[in-house]
């Protein structure tokens, strides 16, 4: 429930879940999207294709699980009076498209029944590379847990190169948003937990398999121009093992890195028990 239905805060600490999803979900004893199916997703289509200026940058930056921020003083309360990005975003906000922190100013989709709301109105609405990564994130996750690393470096290449223009890529967050959104489809099995508490100190992206996926716990450093390799013995390193003893089985362990000078990534994997 939480994962597809919660995300909504009123005041410090209050959650709110969709009402309508909710009993849907216990009714039909099955999850999905239910509150957006009280209208087609053109709406939301319309309002982010208006494309001004920064637009695209938040809705990559959010699909990646990254929170962006807004001044919404300069919203005029209306539907059709819409001068600049925040305005749009402002408006999402009203419309529970996106849930608002109050005390950040801040604007982020809040679970997954919206995720995939959003990557339907991407899809249909020419952000061609944006949708790419999307659609390939199902063969990468596969690739990274066979240990394909080659895939795994050239795809992560693709996808930043496709969304350069969009994202300031130049340190390990701006990694990690590309990372998530390559990943994209991994939501479905895994929950995604930055900055996992791994012993001594963090693992940067762990990926840990739901209730009743048999999927094994994926545990990524990021590291910026610096070895692969030595991303992964910093995870060994930092003893993540006592944060995932209840999981039984192999736990992959994936370092990917950024030269900046050649402009690739590299990718190491090796398996943990």
């Amino acid at each position: 429930m939480r994962y597809w239905y919660d995300g909504y805060l009123l005041g410090k600490g209050i959650h709110v879940y969709s009402p309508k999803s909710v009993l849907d979900a216990v009714t039909r004893k099955c999850f999905s999207s239910y509150w957006v199916q009280t209208e087609t997703y053109e709406s939301l289509k319309f309002y982010i294709n208006m494309n001004f200026d920064g637009m695209k940058d938040a809705i990559i930056l959010m699909l990646g699980g990254e929170r962006c921020r807004i001044n919404t003083r300069k919203f005029q309360n209306d539907m059709t009076s819409f001068r600049s990005r925040d305005d749009v975003l402002t408006l999402l906000v009203h419309l529970g498209y996106l849930a608002f922190d109050l005390e950040k100013s801040e604007v982020y989709i809040p679970n997954q029944e919206l995720i995939d709301e959003f990557k339907n109105s991407v899809e249909d609405g020419g952000w061609e590379e944006i949708a790419s990564a999307l659609n390939e994130s199902e063969k990468l996750l596969d690739a990274t847990i066979q240990g394909d690393e080659s895939f795994v470096a050239e795809n992560i290449d693709r996808i930043h190169m496709k969304n350069v223009s969009v994202l300031e890529y130049n340190n390990e967050n701006a990694l990690s948003c590309v990372i998530t959104l390559a990943y994209y489809s991994a939501r479905k099995d895994y929950i995604l937990m930055r900055e996992l508490p791994a012993g001594k100190e963090f693992a940067d992206i762990a990926f840990l398999p739901r209730k009743g996926k048999n999927k094994p716990p994926i545990v990524v450093e990021l590291k910026w121009d610096q070895a692969a390799d030595g991303a992964v013995r910093q995870i060994k390193e930092k003893r993540y093992e006592g944060m995932l003893k209840e999981y039984a089985g192999e736990v992959i362990l994936a370092g990917i890195c950024y030269d900046k000078k050649a402009k690739k990534h590299e990718c190491v994997i090796e398996r943990s028990r």
